[in-house]
Protein backbone atom coordinates (compact mmCIF):
# COMPACT_ATOMS: atom_id res chain seq x y z
CA UNK A 1 0.00 0.00 0.00
CA UNK A 2 2.93 2.59 1.08
CA UNK A 3 4.83 1.71 -2.59
CA UNK A 4 1.11 2.70 -4.15
CA UNK A 5 0.72 5.45 -2.68
CA UNK A 6 4.64 7.08 -3.20
CA UNK A 7 3.86 5.91 -7.01
CA UNK A 8 0.46 8.16 -7.01
CA UNK A 9 2.51 11.02 -5.04
CA UNK A 10 5.62 10.81 -7.09
CA UNK A 11 3.39 10.45 -10.22
CA UNK A 12 1.15 13.67 -9.72
CA UNK A 13 4.68 15.70 -8.98
CA UNK A 14 6.28 14.82 -11.91
CA UNK A 15 3.33 15.20 -14.38
CA UNK A 16 2.71 18.87 -12.67
CA UNK A 17 5.95 19.60 -12.57
CA UNK A 18 6.17 18.55 -17.20
CA UNK A 19 2.97 20.98 -17.64
CA UNK A 20 5.45 23.61 -15.76
CA UNK A 21 8.01 22.93 -18.31
CA UNK A 22 6.24 23.50 -20.80
CA UNK A 23 4.44 26.17 -19.73
CA UNK A 24 7.73 28.35 -18.73
CA UNK A 25 9.17 27.13 -22.49
CA UNK A 26 5.97 28.82 -23.67
CA UNK A 27 5.79 31.92 -21.78
CA UNK A 28 7.40 35.15 -23.21
CA UNK A 29 8.14 36.46 -19.51
CA UNK A 30 11.74 35.34 -19.57
CA UNK A 31 13.51 38.67 -19.10
CA UNK A 32 11.17 41.53 -18.10
CA UNK A 33 11.86 45.28 -18.36
CA UNK A 34 12.84 46.75 -15.09
CA UNK A 35 11.27 50.17 -13.91
CA UNK A 36 14.00 52.15 -12.43
CA UNK A 37 13.46 55.86 -11.29
CA UNK A 38 11.65 57.87 -9.75
CA UNK A 39 9.02 58.01 -12.84
CA UNK A 40 7.07 54.57 -12.47
CA UNK A 41 4.76 55.46 -15.29
CA UNK A 42 5.51 54.22 -18.22
CA UNK A 43 3.92 54.01 -21.62
CA UNK A 44 4.99 50.08 -22.69
CA UNK A 45 6.57 47.09 -21.51
CA UNK A 46 9.02 44.60 -22.99
CA UNK A 47 8.86 40.88 -22.36
CA UNK A 48 12.01 38.98 -23.33
CA UNK A 49 10.83 35.06 -24.04
CA UNK A 50 12.79 32.30 -25.62
CA UNK A 51 10.88 32.33 -29.01
CA UNK A 52 9.51 35.77 -29.12
CA UNK A 53 9.88 39.56 -27.26
CA UNK A 54 6.56 41.38 -26.70
CA UNK A 55 5.60 44.94 -25.72
CA UNK A 56 2.89 45.64 -24.23
CA UNK A 57 1.41 49.27 -24.48
CA UNK A 58 -0.24 51.08 -20.92
CA UNK A 59 -3.79 50.48 -23.36
CA UNK A 60 -3.63 46.99 -22.75
CA UNK A 61 -1.99 46.19 -26.17
CA UNK A 62 0.27 43.71 -26.76
CA UNK A 63 2.31 43.12 -29.59
CA UNK A 64 4.73 39.80 -30.07
CA UNK A 65 7.82 39.28 -32.92
CA UNK A 66 9.40 35.45 -32.94
CA UNK A 67 13.50 35.77 -32.96
CA UNK A 68 14.43 36.05 -36.28
CA UNK A 69 17.51 33.81 -35.95
CA UNK A 70 18.95 31.50 -33.32
CA UNK A 71 22.22 32.46 -33.95
CA UNK A 72 21.82 35.89 -33.03
CA UNK A 73 20.46 35.17 -29.57
CA UNK A 74 22.36 35.33 -26.70
CA UNK A 75 24.60 31.88 -25.25
CA UNK A 76 22.42 31.59 -22.07
CA UNK A 77 19.31 32.27 -24.65
CA UNK A 78 20.02 29.50 -26.86
CA UNK A 79 20.93 26.75 -24.14
CA UNK A 80 17.77 27.67 -22.17
CA UNK A 81 15.29 26.63 -25.52
CA UNK A 82 17.45 23.14 -26.66
CA UNK A 83 17.71 22.28 -22.63
CA UNK A 84 13.91 23.25 -21.77
CA UNK A 85 13.09 21.21 -25.10
CA UNK A 86 15.06 18.44 -23.98
CA UNK A 87 13.54 18.61 -20.65
CA UNK A 88 10.03 18.70 -21.61
CA UNK A 89 10.69 15.64 -23.99
CA UNK A 90 12.47 13.44 -21.18
CA UNK A 91 9.01 14.01 -19.33
CA UNK A 92 7.38 12.75 -21.41
CA UNK A 93 9.34 9.76 -21.90
CA UNK A 94 9.15 9.21 -18.57
CA UNK A 95 5.44 9.32 -18.30
CA UNK A 96 5.37 6.56 -20.61
CA UNK A 97 7.92 4.25 -19.22
CA UNK A 98 6.42 5.36 -15.62
CA UNK A 99 2.70 4.19 -16.64
CA UNK A 100 3.94 1.16 -18.06
CA UNK A 101 5.62 0.07 -14.52
CA UNK A 102 2.64 1.38 -12.36
CA UNK A 103 1.52 -1.07 -10.36
CA UNK A 104 -2.40 -0.70 -11.35
CA UNK A 105 -1.42 -0.99 -14.70
CA UNK A 106 -1.00 -4.59 -17.01
CA UNK A 107 1.49 -3.61 -19.32
CA UNK A 108 4.30 -5.48 -17.57
CA UNK A 109 3.41 -8.67 -15.66
CA UNK A 110 6.45 -9.67 -13.64
CA UNK A 111 6.30 -7.39 -10.30
CA UNK A 112 10.28 -7.18 -10.21
CA UNK A 113 10.54 -6.13 -13.92
CA UNK A 114 7.90 -3.17 -13.38
CA UNK A 115 9.99 -1.94 -9.96
CA UNK A 116 12.74 -1.87 -12.43
CA UNK A 117 10.93 0.15 -15.12
CA UNK A 118 9.16 2.23 -12.29
CA UNK A 119 13.20 3.01 -11.36
CA UNK A 120 14.11 3.97 -14.64
CA UNK A 121 10.98 6.17 -15.01
CA UNK A 122 12.04 8.09 -11.77
CA UNK A 123 15.72 8.61 -13.09
CA UNK A 124 14.75 10.33 -16.22
CA UNK A 125 12.24 12.55 -14.04
CA UNK A 126 15.20 13.68 -12.31
CA UNK A 127 17.34 14.21 -14.77
CA UNK A 128 14.51 15.84 -16.91
CA UNK A 129 14.53 18.15 -13.29
CA UNK A 130 17.95 18.98 -13.55
CA UNK A 131 18.27 19.67 -17.41
CA UNK A 132 15.67 22.05 -16.68
CA UNK A 133 17.56 23.28 -13.97
CA UNK A 134 20.78 24.61 -15.46
CA UNK A 135 19.59 27.23 -17.81
CA UNK A 136 17.09 28.92 -15.64
CA UNK A 137 20.18 29.45 -12.84
CA UNK A 138 22.20 30.62 -15.47
CA UNK A 139 19.59 33.19 -17.34
CA UNK A 140 19.16 34.37 -13.68
CA UNK A 141 22.48 34.93 -12.60
CA UNK A 142 23.11 36.76 -15.97
CA UNK A 143 19.82 39.02 -15.13
CA UNK A 144 21.11 39.77 -12.25
CA UNK A 145 24.93 40.46 -13.26
CA UNK A 146 23.55 42.90 -15.94
CA UNK A 147 21.05 44.85 -13.43
CA UNK A 148 23.94 45.80 -11.35
CA UNK A 149 26.72 46.31 -13.93
CA UNK A 150 26.54 50.32 -13.81
CA UNK A 151 27.99 50.44 -17.53
CA UNK A 152 24.48 49.01 -18.34
CA UNK A 153 21.94 51.43 -19.12
CA UNK A 154 19.08 51.95 -17.12
CA UNK A 155 16.61 51.53 -19.98
CA UNK A 156 18.42 47.76 -21.09
CA UNK A 157 18.04 46.82 -17.45
CA UNK A 158 16.03 43.75 -17.21
CA UNK A 159 14.44 41.30 -13.57
CA UNK A 160 13.89 37.97 -13.74
CA UNK A 161 9.98 37.72 -14.89
CA UNK A 162 7.76 34.83 -13.88
CA UNK A 163 8.63 32.44 -16.54
CA UNK A 164 11.72 31.13 -14.57
CA UNK A 165 9.77 31.25 -11.28
CA UNK A 166 7.18 28.59 -13.21
CA UNK A 167 10.73 26.72 -14.12
CA UNK A 168 12.13 26.51 -10.48
CA UNK A 169 9.09 25.48 -9.26
CA UNK A 170 8.80 22.89 -12.26
CA UNK A 171 12.43 21.51 -11.84
CA UNK A 172 11.45 21.06 -7.47
CA UNK A 173 8.49 19.16 -8.47
CA UNK A 174 10.15 16.90 -10.94
CA UNK A 175 13.28 16.18 -8.64
CA UNK A 176 10.64 15.19 -5.91
CA UNK A 177 8.42 13.40 -8.02
CA UNK A 178 11.38 11.70 -9.74
CA UNK A 179 12.91 10.54 -6.21
CA UNK A 180 9.32 9.38 -4.51
CA UNK A 181 8.94 7.29 -7.78
CA UNK A 182 12.34 5.53 -7.02
CA UNK A 183 11.72 5.17 -3.64
CA UNK A 184 8.42 3.35 -4.39
CA UNK A 185 10.08 1.07 -6.56
CA UNK A 186 12.29 0.30 -3.39
CA UNK A 187 9.51 -0.72 -1.38
CA UNK A 188 7.99 -2.98 -3.98
CA UNK A 189 11.34 -4.70 -3.66
CA UNK A 190 10.93 -4.42 0.50
CA UNK A 191 7.23 -5.78 0.57
CA UNK A 192 7.95 -8.78 -1.41
CA UNK A 193 10.99 -10.98 -0.92
CA UNK A 194 10.59 -13.40 -3.23
CA UNK A 195 11.77 -10.20 -5.89
CA UNK A 196 15.21 -9.70 -3.91
CA UNK A 197 18.07 -11.08 -6.18
CA UNK A 198 19.13 -12.89 -2.95
CA UNK A 199 17.38 -15.60 -0.22
CA UNK A 200 18.18 -15.81 3.25
CA UNK A 201 19.86 -18.86 4.42
CA UNK A 202 19.71 -19.70 7.98
CA UNK A 203 23.30 -19.99 9.83
CA UNK A 204 23.91 -23.37 11.22
CA UNK A 205 23.71 -21.80 14.98
CA UNK A 206 20.47 -20.72 14.16
CA UNK A 207 18.94 -24.28 13.41
CA UNK A 208 20.28 -25.88 16.53
CA UNK A 209 19.20 -23.23 18.36
CA UNK A 210 15.80 -24.19 16.65
CA UNK A 211 16.60 -28.26 16.73
CA UNK A 212 17.27 -27.52 21.23
CA UNK A 213 14.05 -25.35 21.37
CA UNK A 214 11.69 -28.34 19.49
CA UNK A 215 13.67 -31.03 22.11
CA UNK A 216 12.87 -28.69 25.11
CA UNK A 217 9.42 -28.33 24.40
CA UNK A 218 8.91 -32.15 23.45
CA UNK A 219 10.56 -32.86 27.12
CA UNK A 220 8.19 -30.84 28.69
CA UNK A 221 5.22 -32.26 27.18
CA UNK A 222 6.61 -35.73 28.28
CA UNK A 223 6.99 -34.73 31.72
CA UNK A 224 3.42 -32.79 32.11
CA UNK A 225 1.85 -36.37 30.82
CA UNK A 226 3.50 -38.45 33.57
Amino acid sequence: MSSVCLEFLGMGSSITGSLLVMIACGLPTWRVKAFIGGNIVVSQTIWDGLWMSCVVQSTGQMQCKVHDSLLALAQDHQAARALTVISAVLSIAALMVTIAGAQYTNCVGDESTKARVMSVGGVLYVVSGVVVFIPLCWMANNIIVDFHDPQVPSSQKKEIGAAIYIGWAAAALLLLGGTLLCCSSGYVWAEDASLLPFRYVPTKNRDLRQRKDQALCVTLRHEKTF
